[in-house]
């Protein structure tokens, strides 16, 4: 893996503050109505992106479900975009046709954002051979929450991928919470990694408050990939400082758990790091706090100026064929 450098943690203390001051914003926006519809934030699971990218190579791609903001514009989509397909508008990732739960862009090789439970999993296999089929040297990350391990296509897609030697990196970003019911409720045993043992699959639990720790398992599980020895399932044990949609009311938890998790925040492990080693002052990382909410600020200012799609956009990207014979009855109504 190539080494964590003082540029490194100074690029990840800049990303993850971003990341996380953007799902603030994002927040504000719902409370406005600006946003409709679901909403699922990530603060406390920044070193996830941070570390996985740090292990990524050009062309490997990444599959998640719908707590997917962070992902895309760690993959490099322009932020400003993602606001606007979450305010519903025509400049948005989807034209505003997605909506927060499916930010796509195939161009930086994020494919989405999936609502369905555990939907993504034989998706992010199918990919994988795709490209193992096509000999592409690239490496599919295939991400999923805690709830979604619980689900039968989960078994069939580890079966599958083992058998054939894919290249796929499963990766559970297990936040302790499937909607409002721990892990603890969901299953006879807490250790989600074992469940990839039953198919002799390398599996592994990782601290996923620590993006060098998630870097440095990224990195093990995607060589080994690469290589054709076929894929891992990491079990990152992460946590999410807000409920599981902006509807959660979080009674399932108490206010002294999260503020216990909260001092184990990804973000203050970046700045200790930065500190303890004299890279940076604490009023030079205080600039660069200024600087991320100012650019937050614009993608706010972008999502709102920009207009919402046309009437004709719904027709236009649901039939491929421009004579469909019902088209004229909707649109006369």
């Amino acid at each position: 893996m190539e080494k964590l450098t003082k540029e490194k943690y100074l690029e990840w203390y800049k990303d993850m503050n971003f990341w996380r001051r953007f799902e603030d914003k994002c927040r504000s926006l719902y409370l406005k109505q600006k946003i409709r519809g679901f909403l699922h934030l990530y603060n406390g699971q920044e070193a996830l992106p941070a570390g996985f990218l740090h292990a990524m190579k050009e062309g490997d791609k990444v599959i998640t479900a719908y707590r997917c903001h962070i992902w895309p514009m760690a993959m490099g989509v322009d932020p400003k975009q993602i606001m606007a397909e979450l305010c519903g508008k025509a400049t948005g990732t989807s034209q505003g046709l997605g909506g927060s739960m499916h930010i796509f862009s195939k161009e930086h090789n994020f494919f989405g954002g999936h609502g369905i439970v555990g939907g993504q999993i034989p998706l992010g296999a199918g990919m994988a051979f795709g490209d193992k089929y096509n000999g592409k040297d690239h490496v599919t990350i295939c991400l999923m929450g805690d709830g979604a391990t619980r689900q039968g296509t989960l078994h069939e897609t580890f079966n599958m991928a083992m058998n054939w030697k894919l290249p796929v990196v499963f990766v559970c970003e297990n936040n302790q919470y499937a909607m409002g019911t721990s892990v603890k409720r969901t299953a006879n045993h807490e250790e989600i990694w074992k469940l990839g043992l039953g198919y002799e699959m390398p599996s592994f639990a990782v601290d996923g408050m620590d993006p060098v720790k998630v870097a440095e398992a990224a990195y093990e599980a995607i060589e080994r990939a690469r290589r054709g020895d076929g894929p891992t399932f990491l079990d990152i044990r992460t946590y999410r400082y807000r409920g599981h949609s902006m509807s959660d009311a979080e009674p399932y938890r108490t206010k002294e758990e999260v503020e216990e998790y909260k001092q184990e925040d990804p973000i203050l492990h970046v700045e200790k790091q930065i500190l303890d080693n004299n890279w940076a002052s604490r009023e030079e990382l205080d600039a660069i706090i200024s600087e991320v909410k100012k650019e937050v600020e614009a993608c706010a200012e972008f999502a709102e100026n920009s207009p919402y799609p046309e009437d004709d956009v719904m027709y236009k990207y649901t039939y491929t064929d421009q004579e469909y014979p019902y088209l004229d009855k909707y649109e006369n109504n």
